[in-house]
């Protein structure tokens, strides 16, 4: 079992009001050091598949299918290995 910790973000040459608005507020309060921010999601998906490639797979067309939107955002996911559900830990 893998548990994908998977990232998007808006493409560089895609406007993000979202962040400009966050930008803006940031240094409104005070933190004249932030110079720019871009929001995007992050979301952690259990894959029951012992096979760490397929696991990949599975992973990269979950975020081409549903996960993020090709035309303006990319993605990016690291892949972490789990004991199974219901086994004892130490």
């Amino acid at each position: 079992m893998y548990l994908a910790k998977v990232y998007v973000t808006l493409k560089t040459t895609v406007n993000d009001p979202q962040g400009l608005t966050v930008l803006a507020t940031l240094r409104n309060l005070g933190f004249a050091a932030a110079t720019d921010v871009r929001v995007g999601k992050y979301l952690e998906v259990r894959i029951d598949n012992p096979d760490r490639s397929q696991a990949e797979a599975l992973v990269n067309e979950m975020c081409r299918e549903l996960l993020s939107n090709p035309v303006i955002e990319e993605y990016r996911f690291d892949l972490e290995e789990m004991a199974p559900e219901g086994s004892a830990t130490s």
